[in-house]
């Protein structure tokens, strides 16, 4: 697979529970937490105060050109 995307939500500590970083590979309009953090680590009615600490962000990269650009000596 020559492209590689994934969403990553980087969740703060919140309550009794530490913060995360959790990575699901989802699409562009599914990046949030809702769809990305699994399993949710606060009970129903904390999900909302906890997802709007949450920074999702959607990251597309291509594998093959970091595997070419990490092959060519810097001069």
């Amino acid at each position: 697979n020559s492209e590689d995307v994934r969403c990553k939500c980087i969740c703060p500590p919140y309550k009794d529970h530490s913060g995360h970083i959790y990575n699901k590979n989802v699409s562009q309009k599914d990046c949030d937490c809702l769809h990305v953090v699994e399993p949710m680590p606060v009970p129903g009615p904390d999900v909302e105060a906890y997802c709007l600490r949450c920074e999702c962000k959607y990251e597309e990269r291509s594998s093959v050109t970091i595997k070419v650009n990490g092959e060519i000596p810097l001069a």
